[in-house]
């Protein structure tokens, strides 16, 4: 194996969206797949800390150096992406591969006007039901995934329940909308290599301009496959992770605005 890999996912999920690929990984990779501080079975931030992307990441740091893996290569999902991109920051990730990554834009994109998932909250147990319902399912979640069809029932309804459920959503989501990722001053991609995986068919995402993205980052274009993309394409998710956390030994920093290479 070449060592640890650390999965991170993204805003409203939790660890089991990286079921699809881990079993892909494993043969190659250490994996740890850790929830999110507020999100899945982890415990909020402390009162008073604002879960920003870099508190989400130190949060993260703290949890590694006490399962003694100090700095794993980093996979991140969208805000889980920004996340490891602060893990690299504070020299906690040994490379980092982002997948559709929040954060990315050029100024702070303000509070959400959606009320969709106050409404889930309220309905919970009826949307529950809903959810067994396979055209009703597909529709909710055919926002991140290019191919809503793939993604199995039980998963499909754990994807949403853990959305309505994540009682650090609203704190993350507001910080996230209020910062930005700053690329200024970011460790040379001869210390953290960084590849940015932007999804064909994502969104809720744009692909982020070459001044939004750390210097030397490797930048590709993930085809047929959505913003939360495990389930549209595992072995595709697989591949990018895998090499994105092996160019760590050559030192490669390669830039493309194509596809995969």
């Amino acid at each position: 194996m070449s060592g640890a890999l650390l999965l991170i996912h993204g805003l409203g999920a939790s660890k089991s969206v990286w079921d699809p690929v881990v079993p892909l990984l494993s043969p190659e990779r250490e994996v740890i797949a850790l929830d999110l501080p507020g999100f899945g079975a982890a415990p909020s931030l402390p009162a008073g800390v604002e879960p920003t992307a870099l508190a989400l990441a130190e949060a993260l740091r703290d949890q590694l150096d006490a399962l003694g893996t100090p700095r794993p290569h980093v996979a991140g999902n969208s805000l889980g992406a920004w996340v490891g991109l602060e893990l690299g920051r504070i020299g906690a990730a040994r490379s980092v591969t982002c997948l559709s990554p929040a954060g990315l834009w050029r100024r702070p994109i303000g509070p959400s006007e959606s009320r969709t998932r106050e409404w889930a909250r309220q309905l919970r147990p009826l949307v529950g039901l809903g959810l067994a319902i396979p055209p009703l399912r597909r529709r909710a979640l055919t926002t991140f995934s290019a191919h809503p069809g793939r993604i199995p029932a039980a998963a499909g309804r754990e994807l949403v329940l853990h959305w309505i459920d994540a009682d650090g959503y609203e704190g993350a989501n507001k910080a996230m909308r209020e910062h930005v990722f700053d690329p200024a001053g970011y460790p040379p991609a001869s210390e953290v290599p960084v590849t940015i995986a932007w999804a064909e068919h994502d969104k809720l995402v744009g692909p982020p301009k070459p001044e939004r993205r750390p210097a030397g980052a490797r930048f590709l274009v993930m085809p047929d496959v959505g913003h939360t993309p495990m389930w549209d394409d595992a072995e595709l998710v697989a591949g990018v992770i895998l090499d994105g956390s092996g160019r760590v030994s050559s030192g490669e920093t390669v830039t493309s605005e194509g596809g995969a290479s």
